[in-house]
């Protein structure tokens, strides 16, 4: 029983990615082989020059993901809030900044993913903090902090459930 529960929430987890759009989706997958250490994203992902520089600014701002991983405050307190929150805040500003993510949607799924479920009940703190940063175009900022929802902003309790689909690289067949 326990197969079938862990299978079906992969199976909604990949339905939520299917969902993204495509540059989203991309992007995500490219983020979590630069944040996780998949593989060269260099070689993977540089089709260009534009997109090798792109690459390598991801690496220098994924650099705190480590320390990130380690920091996640607890929920009940206040310690050590600043400290996390405003380095998350920093890289959750780069990723809105290459304007690929269009939703508080993905970047969630992309952050539980390169932190770790307990980064949850954070993400609307830093995702509205990111989004409203002068850095951010009005326009985009606008669109980015419509995109969450009341339900995600206000809730009371988040799943500590890992992440079980973390979405790859898939090359093209040659047909």
């Amino acid at each position: 029983m326990a197969v079938t529960g862990t299978a079906s929430l992969t199976i909604a987890e990949m339905r939520e990615f299917a969902g993204l759009t495509a540059a989203e989706q991309r992007y995500i997958r490219r983020s979590l082989d630069i944040g996780l250490g998949r593989c060269d994203a260099f070689r993977t992902w540089g089709r260009s020059s534009a997109e090798n520089a792109a690459i390598r600014s991801q690496y220098v701002a994924y650099q705190e993901l480590k320390a990130l991983r380690g920091a996640i405050p607890e929920q009940s307190g206040f310690d050590h809030v600043e400290g996390f929150l405003g380095k998350l805040t920093r890289v959750a500003a780069f990723d809105l900044a290459q304007e690929r993510i269009e939703s508080f949607s993905a970047f969630r799924f992309l952050y539980e993913r390169l932190l770790c479920a307990d980064v949850r009940p954070w993400l609307p703190s830093a995702f509205c903090a990111a989004a409203a940063l002068p850095q951010i175009r009005p326009g985009r900022r606008k669109v980015l902090l419509q995109s969450l929802s009341e339900a995600a902003a206000t809730a009371s309790g988040w799943s500590d459930r890992a992440p079980s689909f973390y979405p790859e690289f898939i090359s093209e067949v040659a047909a």
